[in-house]
């Protein structure tokens, strides 16, 4: 059985290396973070969210600047759509700020979003000029009390064996 390639329409197309932008790209750097009603609105439950690759750029230098984000978050009305955070994150790309302000700029947007009951985030930032910079920044939703923490026993791994 043999199968029949479809010739290129552009020629250009065609060529080894090029690829032409599609008139609308799949996907493309934004500030807007969409939101979707909570499905269990009643419960306190931790959402994480991993960014390992986010990137901006030093203001004064203009060198790149790399973090591993996490962000987690007890939600109340609203949770944040994941293809939009990934869009928002990657709107930091081509900006430059400090690791401060980059950090509790991404808290500030997703408060205003989704007015959280609990949200924290971490963005680790990898070295530079031999210092590592850890940047924590929370929001507590006012009144809003966590339930308490349910310490389990701890139990030796079971094997069957004796």
């Amino acid at each position: 059985m043999s199968s029949k390639v479809a010739p290129p329409k552009n020629k250009s197309a065609a060529a080894v290396g090029h690829r032409e932008k599609p008139a609308t790209p799949p996907s493309a750097p934004s500030k807007q973070l969409d939101v979707f009603a909570n499905p269990t609105p009643k419960r306190d439950y931790a959402i994480q969210f991993q960014v390992p690759e986010f990137t901006c750029h030093c203001p004064l230098t203009g060198q790149p600047d790399f973090a591993h984000f996490t962000i987690d978050m007890i939600a109340d009305k609203l949770c944040v759509e994941l293809k939009s955070l990934k869009m928002y994150m990657w709107s930091y790309r081509h900006e430059g700020a400090f690791h401060e302000k980059v950090t509790n700029d991404i808290l500030d947007d997703i408060v205003r979003a989704t007015d959280p009951r609990f949200i924290r985030i971490t963005a680790k930032w990898y070295v530079r000029g031999g210092i590592y910079t850890n940047v924590v920044a929370e929001h507590r939703k006012k009144g809003w009390k966590p339930q308490p923490v349910v310490v389990m026993p701890a139990h030796t791994v079971a094997t069957g064996l004796a």
